[in-house]
């Protein structure tokens, strides 16, 4: 089947679920409720992972969409029982797990012993590996686009709209790249709120040329397509399904923050011991290989690559392939799980003041 007619039973199965039937009190003890991004991102979780591993497994997997680990954390407090499992960056996971609304993942029922270096946590299992980028609208700019974070912030030389993230996640890093600190300094720099507030006052000298405030990849991709904005941050993926679908617009890898996303468990988790080995289902490098045909985030396990799941044409677009990671700098968890509370409560009141 094609990859747009799996894309539209999916948008179809997902719209006869409704949220509705992620929030019902009593479930089967087979069945599992696992929130994402949405989006060209999701399909593909979808269609490559989630549905396939239910498969395997003879359970039912039913997928809703969420607003990031603060999600998470409103659910847990408030003694909620929406999902049992959520996809999440790196970084919101670790935040999560400090604030104590985590399960921590048993990984003696998870299998990474394949996983690239650092690719999993105590509370996140990673799934794929994707980078924040800066890319541009080539209608504006054609191929002279902004091809560093220094050209992103220079508003003289490259006059046009931005579009930034609503949240502080890889945001702060641009603006200390884009300050001329090297990318083995930045996370020492973000270690005090002053070094906070000096990134937090970088965005501010570009703050009036930020048309939007995104929300989520698919709203980032959809501000290339439409035109909408002139350069954005946001996933490599993204962009690129956004190019498929004729929107005009390009990256450089030079701008790259790699990331990785993968897969948590809330506190309290009714399904725990079941969200754990549909997790370590997950793991397998087959349903990451297969994932990777829909959008470009590299997989985590490196086995997909040592036996040649996919070909070296498409290797080749994954922020990991060595290629494209030499010239990007790594997000590092340990920092999120310190600051991203404060960090994200600065970010917030600049956007609005």
């Amino acid at each position: 089947m094609k990859p747009f007619l799996i894309y539209r039973k999916f948008a179809f199965v997902a719209a006869t679920l409704g949220v509705a039937s992620l929030s019902t009190a009593s479930l089967a003890e087979d069945t599992l409720r696992i929130v994402s991004w949405g989006g060209a991102y999701q399909k593909g979780q979808s269609v490559g992972i989630f549905q396939p591993a239910a498969k395997a497994m003879g359970i039912t997997v039913k997928e809703d969409t969420y607003g990031g680990i603060s999600d998470v954390k409103l659910m847990v407090k408030s003694g909620a029982d929406k999902f049992d499992i959520f996809s999440s960056g790196a970084g919101g996971c670790a935040s999560g797990g400090k604030e104590g609304v985590l399960e921590k993942l048993d990984y003696s029922v998870i299998d990474v012993s394949n996983h690239l270096p650092g690719m999993y946590s105590d509370y996140c299992a990673g799934a794929d590996i994707f980078s924040v980028v800066a890319a541009w609208n080539t209608d504006t700019y054609g191929d002279n686009g902004p091809r560093t974070w220094a050209d992103f912030y220079d508003v003289k030389k490259f006059p046009g709209t931005r579009a930034m993230r609503n949240k502080v996640d890889a945001q702060l890093e641009t603006a200390l790249l884009a300050d001329g600190v090297p990318k083995e300094d930045i996370y020492k720099v973000l270690d005090s709120e002053e070094g906070i507030k000096r990134a937090l006052d970088k965005i501010r000298t570009i703050k009036p040329h930020i048309a939007v405030w995104w929300t989520s990849g698919a709203s980032h991709a959809q501000l290339m397509k439409d035109g909408e904005v002139d350069m954005t941050t946001g996933w490599n993926g993204r962009f690129d399904v956004a190019k498929q679908d004729g929107a005009k617009v390009a990256y450089d890898w030079k701008t790259g923050i790699m990331d990785w996303e993968g897969y948590g468990i809330p506190k309290g988790a009714k399904q725990k011991d079941l969200a754990m080995k549909y997790i370590a289902e997950m793991m397998k490098p087959n349903y990451m290989a297969e994932f990777a045909k829909y959008i470009t985030y590299g997989p985590t396990n490196k086995k997909v690559y040592e036996l040649g799941l996919m070909e070296d044409s498409r290797a080749r677009q994954m922020p990991s392939h060595p290629d494209n990671a030499k010239h990007q700098m790594t997000l590092k968890t340990e920092w999120y799980a310190k600051w991203r509370t404060i960090a994200a409560e600065m970010y917030t009141e600049m956007m609005t003041e």
